[in-house]
């Protein structure tokens, strides 16, 4: 058996564990794949759970549960409350932590509900060395990682999500919208749905990998390195800056360095990652 197989083989026995599981599901290829693989092995005696609120943008909702329903995966949808928590609207280094908090307590209150003892989520070995203070709010509801256990990482996932002919394989990674604001700036619906008004916008430009990052009155854009060459003409730009004011913002500046995950942490002190870091591990 080559090592993959052999880690899909681990991956499945930890998931046998459970007699019942419910897997935070965001239609992301690591939540995608877990909670697919997670119902070959528990069937029914598994539930999927996707949080809705103003960060999800809505065509990210719909494709997790199309995906869902193609694949027979059980599927709740739930509102979280996070846009009502000060710890989480004052959008500082943190923020992920006060999301997810409201996430698993959401979960666990469902859990009761459904007399479901276990939580998975889906934080792959890779995310180990990153900056993700989500993590922490995960440890602390005991929520399990049965990727992460299996020691997949995320290119290995995308392989076997492939390998099972799953159409996520591909998809580019997408984090939540509040993280497209700038730390300090606070979260609310009005510029989550900026952002979301202008990259629903470059999407439709044809860019498939973009960012708007929030800088107020300013919108900072990240384009893939591999197609920022055809955002570099006067007339791809015009429409770039056309469709971005269109959203409400006033000026727009293209970034040169392109897209990169996490741009944002760029500014935070190197305690504050590593201290997140180290509590992570």
């Amino acid at each position: 058996m080559d090592t993959l197989a052999a880690k899909r083989e681990t991956l499945r026995r930890e998931l046998a564990t459970s007699e019942h599981l419910l897997v935070a599901y965001s239609g992301g290829v690591d939540s995608a794949y877990l909670a697919w693989e997670a119902y070959q092995v528990l069937g029914d005696r598994m539930q999927a759970v996707i949080a809705d609120s103003p960060s999800l943008p809505r065509k990210h909702l719909s494709a997790a549960i199309d995906f869902a329903q193609q694949h027979g995966i059980p599927l709740r949808v739930i509102n979280t409350r996070e846009m009502e928590k000060p710890d989480y609207v004052r959008n500082d280094s943190q923020r992920c932590f006060h999301c997810k908090d409201e996430l698993f307590h959401a979960m666990e209150a469902l859990s009761q509900e459904l007399g479901i003892a276990t939580i998975a989520y889906g934080r792959n070995l890779d995310d180990n060395g990153d900056f993700r203070p989500g993590q922490r709010a995960a440890t602390l509801h005991n929520a399990t990682a049965p990727l992460a256990a299996a020691q997949l990482g995320k290119q290995e996932i995308r392989t076997l999500a492939r390998n099972a002919n799953l159409a996520v394989w591909d998809k580019p990674a997408s984090a939540c919208l509040s993280s497209r604001l700038e730390y300090g700036r606070e979260v609310t619906p009005e510029a989550l749905a900026q952002v979301e008004a202008a990259e629903d916008a470059l999407n439709a430009l044809g860019f498939l990998q973009v960012r708007v990052r929030h800088h107020g009155t300013l919108a900072r854009i990240e384009i893939a390195r591999e197609e920022l060459p055809r955002a570099l003409s006067m007339e791809a730009l015009d429409s770039i800056t056309a469709a971005v004011r269109a959203a409400g913002f006033q000026y727009v500046t293209l970034d040169t360095q392109g897209y990169r995950s996490g741009s944002m942490n760029a500014i935070l002190p190197i305690e504050t990652l590593t201290a997140n870091l180290n509590g992570n591990r």
